[in-house]
């Protein structure tokens, strides 16, 4: 079964095929221009994307060495995301699918981060408890099988991603915020101040906003007009990092004593965080779990993870028309819900 995938739901067009669950090539193109603006701009980002899906699908059909009739399945992300992108990746795709009858399966972007630990040679095994952390999701995940996944928690506000966005923009390191705070952190101290973890009612729940506003109550309170010394930089960076990385912790060893599992992941652009992947390694190796985390080619935006939850998606039997249409939040009842 060879599978054809196409993202494009924020800033990165990207084209992967694989055979057989295995993968022979995914193309990423990066939107670095955005970076001027201080985050994605979604017209700018739709244009790129109508610029790069037809070369960036020549080209990896020609590294993976088939041609376009080889293809029996197309996949496509279908959101959340913003809509303009979405809707030129998933209607290049239906149109494909479309003139060369081919069969079409429209993936959930989340999703796609979820499985993306199956692209590695270690699988995981179910049931797996998954941490899902990017610019715009935080969820934390019982994955009992390809098709059943239960909700346990998620942020009541700011995504881990974009909290690092704003603060990164706050104490003036720019966007995106995950790399640069990563490298000034690796400098700092993380005790050196000490930023709030919200304790929440929702036992697996997530909250950022507060300690995005820690953050600027500290700046307020220390450097007049925001003018911090570039000497101070490390200590900001890794305190809130550090925070980040505890608060994620704390639910996720939660969930570990509360379920039986016998996998745990970490998915999204933000599990390219090096902190809060050693984290998890600390964790799997305290409590004695098998740990798959995806390469960091595969953590943030790609079609590889599109391409392989379509193929899972069609082996579970579901069939798609051509009317499937694009969605920029995530479905309220996509996960079984824990009560």
């Amino acid at each position: 079964m060879i599978v054809l995938g196409i993202e494009s739901s924020c800033d990165e067009t990207s084209v992967a095929v694989i055979k057989n669950e295995k993968l022979l090539s995914n193309l990423i193109a990066s939107q670095d221009f955005h970076k001027k603006y201080g985050g994605v701009v979604p017209e700018l980002s739709s244009r790129a994307h109508l610029q790069m899906v037809q070369p960036l699908v020549k080209q990896a059909l020609e590294e993976s060495k088939i041609s376009i009739n080889d293809v029996d399945l197309i996949a496509a992300t279908a959101g959340p995301g913003l809509i303009g992108a979405l809707l030129v990746g998933l209607t290049y795709a239906k149109g494909l699918a479309y003139s060369l009858k081919k069969e079409f399966v429209p993936v959930n972007h989340i999703e796609g981060h979820i499985f993306s630990p199956f692209l590695m040679d270690e699988k995981p095994e179910f049931p797996m408890l998954c941490l899902v952390v990017s610019g715009g999701h935080t969820l934390l995940l019982l994955v009992k099988s390809y098709t059943q996944i239960v909700k346990l928690g998620s942020t009541v506000d700011d995504a881990a991603g974009e909290a690092f966005d704003k603060v990164s923009k706050m104490i003036g390191l720019g966007y995106p915020g995950g790399p640069m705070i990563q490298k000034f952190a690796e400098s700092g101290d993380p005790n050196s101040i000490e930023f709030p973890i919200a304790q929440l009612k929702g036992k697996f729940d997530f909250s950022f906003s507060g300690l995005k506003t820690a953050v600027l109550r500290h700046l307020e309170s220390n450097y007049d007009d925001f003018q911090i010394p570039e000497h101070d930089l490390p200590n900001l960076a890794a305190s809130f990092q550090n925070a980040v990385v505890k608060a994620l912790s704390q639910k996720v060893v939660k969930a570990i004593k509360t379920f039986d599992i016998k996998s745990l992941s970490l998915v999204g652009g933000v599990a390219a965080n090096r902190a809060i992947r050693n984290s998890f390694v600390e964790i799997s190796n305290k409590y004695k779990k098998k740990l798959v985390i995806p390469d960091l080619e595969y953590c943030g935006d790609n079609a590889a993870m599109i391409a392989l939850r379509g193929l899972q998606v069609y082996n579970s039997g579901k069939r798609f028309s051509f009317s499937e249409n694009a969605f920029p939040a995530l479905p309220e009842d996509l996960f079984e819900s824990y009560q």
